[in-house]
């Protein structure tokens, strides 16, 4: 029996074989027309495939190296140096081989910057595999020596296929309901899909897999979350702009992709507070109570209970009318504060401490409740506060 996991198994060694991205591998597809062009004139260009988990980012460029009859190199930033990159230029190749790294942005920028040389002179032809924007993740220099191409995130259908060819292999059956649920729960990503599989197959004992035998396979779904990288910051963007369009179901649903993910209560909860000021604010002052409780509850309780914390907090934050002109209004006193300096203060209200400070004017004709502007001379009577009807 074959010791080689599923996924490795059946990777496809051809662009014929190949499922999804067809914006990249189709007729008309850039990788199909940088193939075309190489075997023509040999030049073949450096480039960061970039896209979610089991797109497809190192068959891609193995079949890329495959096509163009190059030697390859597979490497993994986690535990690879750019030492041991270098030493493969030592070989003598006609052409420059193919060197993939996968998950590039964890190399950092010096690693990064020591690559720079071997793309420039075109000593190598990189392809770097990220799941993280490179935007934010690889360094200008390199980014500017490469050309970006996005992967997506494989679809229902396009994740079938591959799934059926799995099939076929195992000689097992998937009835409609269960690969449905197994569609779902990959996530679009066909490596998670083809273990969870594998892993059914050899727990069935029946070649017609059930929905309970795929569940006890998969446990549990894995989401896409880290911590430092860009569906972070696209999830809790989400978040908070659900809370503030008031559309109560797209905030529940964010925050069950955050908690799900793992995200700390805690971070959550501080965003909730900061919302309820800048967001909410005059309209209904208690939201910041709300917002405070449920951080301290989130304290307190931790998960998995103060999930229920968060999403009531998030039912209430949502609902509430909004009211922004508190937020606005700081700012734009910050503005000024920014753009005059220390301007002075009035000197009726000024704090007449000492008898000098009395003596030369320091509280004359202050008036508790006067309705008088009380801002520096330069700003006087400047509204920056305008209610809201």
């Amino acid at each position: 029996m074959s010791q080689i996991p599923l996924p490795e198994l059946l990777r496809p060694k051809k662009l014929s074989q190949f499922v999804g991205q067809k914006h990249l591998v189709g007729k008309e597809g850039v990788i199909k027309k940088l193939l075309g062009s190489a075997k023509s004139n040999g030049f073949f260009p450096s480039l960061i495939f970039w896209g979610p988990p089991g797109s497809g980012k190192t068959t891609l460029a193995r079949i890329i190296a495959s096509e163009l009859k190059r030697p390859y190199h597979e490497f993994s930033a986690v535990n690879t140096s750019v030492k041991e990159i270098a030493k493969i230029l030592t070989e003598g190749n006609l052409f420059p081989p193919i060197v993939v790294i996968d998950e590039i942005h964890r190399f950092n920028k010096a690693q990064q910057a020591k690559l720079l040389p071997f793309v420039e002179r075109g000593d190598i032809t990189l392809i770097g595999a990220t799941t993280e924007n490179p935007s934010f993740e690889i360094i200008a220099p390199l980014l500017s020596r490469t050309r970006v191409l996005i992967l997506e995130q494989l679809s229902q259908k396009e994740l079938g296929l591959i799934i059926k060819t799995a099939e076929k292999h195992l000689k097992v059956q998937l009835a409609k309901d269960t690969l449905n649920f197994l569609l779902e729960s990959s996530n679009g990503d066909a490596r998670v899909a083809l273990s969870v599989l594998e892993i059914a197959s050899k727990l069935s004992k029946s070649k017609k897999i059930s929905m309970k035998v795929i569940e006890q396979a998969l446990q549990k779904r894995q989401f896409t979350f880290d911590k430092k990288g860009e569906e972070y910051y696209n999830v809790i963007s989400a978040y908070i702009k659900s809370l503030r369009a008031s559309d109560v179901d797209a905030a529940l649903y964010y925050l069950a992709r955050m908690v799900e993910a793992g995200q700390d209560p805690l971070y959550i909860a501080r965003r909730m507070v900061i919302f309820a000021s800048e967001d909410i604010g005059m309209a209904l002052p208690t939201a910041l109570v709300v917002a405070n409780e449920v951080f301290r509850a989130c304290e307190t309780i931790v998960y998995p209970e103060c999930a229920i914390n968060l999403a009531h907090g998030t039912v209430y934050l949502a609902s509430a009318k909004k009211d922004r002109s508190a937020y606005e209004a700081y700012f734009k006193a910050v503005d000024d504060v920014r753009r005059l300096g220390n301007l002075p203060v009035p000197l009726k209200i000024r704090n007449p401490v000492t008898k000098l400070m009395e003596d030369i004017g320091y509280g004359e004709g202050y008036e508790k409740y006067t309705k008088e502007s009380l801002l520096p001379e330069k700003l006087k009577g400047k509204k920056y506060y305008i209610k809201e009807d």
